[in-house]
């Protein structure tokens, strides 16, 4: 199979770098790797681009992994979007390549996450790699299956036949939120998305790069909204993103962490709940906040 990884990343040239060069340790790698960037200044240092191709998109994770699939065109049989803060387990694309050759049905995957730091202040490299040294890989015999609504985006990957004619939904601006489930819910029309063991990372979460509290606050709230109604997510499961969102932010907004802006968030919720009372339901709206 042909394997092509696309990557999104901005305001975070050290972190792609990272990556990249992590990608070269694979003990099946990529048969190419597309960097998606809306300035030159995010690109990965020189000595770490490899083999690589660098484009140039429009800021915005949908709109960028867009231009990624774009550019990779019709020449891949497996397509695999990572986080740029993504640390796959070495022999994650081997054992992938495996994985979907085995199971032809399947139009998408997504692997264990053993750490993942976007509930937290975040991780490091010596973290993940300590986390990826601890696990232990089960044989191919153990390999599970569990068909989910939706991949996790930190680390998804669609067979080409599946998701041709999709594309990232570039309402959805800046960060996306919610447009994992989005495309996930298009894309199995085609087959079942599942997650399996046969597969991990950690996912580092980051901080910087990622939408001010603001303006995240305001897609926590309206994405769901606008998701349900374009018919990529249930109400039931809507309702309980909202609404744990919502619990979240005003409880520790008495006592913020340090590395969440949860009085943006709160601010954002109910400037996103005003917004859809009065009839106004339009994700981009965060871009004039």
């Amino acid at each position: 199979m042909h394997i092509a990884v696309i990557i999104a990343s901005f305001g975070r040239p050290e972190i792609v770098s990272e990556i990249n060069r992590r990608l070269t340790h694979q003990t099946r790698v990529a048969d190419s790797v597309c960097i998606s960037i809306s300035k030159y200044e995010d690109a990965p240092a020189p000595e770490d681009t490899g083999p690589a191709e660098i484009i140039l998109a429009p800021r915005g994770l949908c709109a960028q992994r867009n231009h990624g699939l774009d550019h990779v065109g019709d020449k891949a049989d497996l397509i695999t979007f990572f986080d740029d803060d993504f640390v796959p387990s070495d022999n994650y694309l081997e054992r992938l390549e495996t994985y979907f050759t085995e199971n032809p049905d399947i139009a998408g995957a997504s692997g264990l996450v053993l750490r993942d730091g976007v509930s937290g202040p975040g991780l490091n490299y010596e973290d993940a790699d300590r986390a990826i040294a601890a696990h232990k890989p089960v044989s191919s015999a153990q390999w599970t299956r569990q068909t989910k609504q939706s991949l996790y985006g930190c680390n998804m990957t669609y067979r080409r036949k599946a998701i041709e004619t999709l594309r990232f939904d570039e309402t959805l601006p800046l960060y996306g939120w919610l447009e994992d489930v989005d495309f996930s819910a298009q894309a199995a029309q085609w087959g079942p998305v599942i997650e399996t063991n046969a597969l991990a990372g950690v996912h580092l979460g980051v901080k910087g790069g990622r939408s001010p509290g603001l303006q995240l606050g305001y897609s926590q709230i309206v994405n769901p909204v606008y998701l349900h109604r374009k018919g990529t997510i249930a109400l039931n499961r809507a309702a309980e993103n909202i609404g744990g969102n919502l619990i979240a932010n005003h409880l520790r907004a008495l006592a913020p962490e340090p590395y969440v802006d949860r009085w943006g968030r709160t601010k954002g919720n109910w400037m996103a709940i005003k917004d859809i009372l009065s009839g106004k339901i339009d994700p981009k709206a965060i871009l004039s906040l």
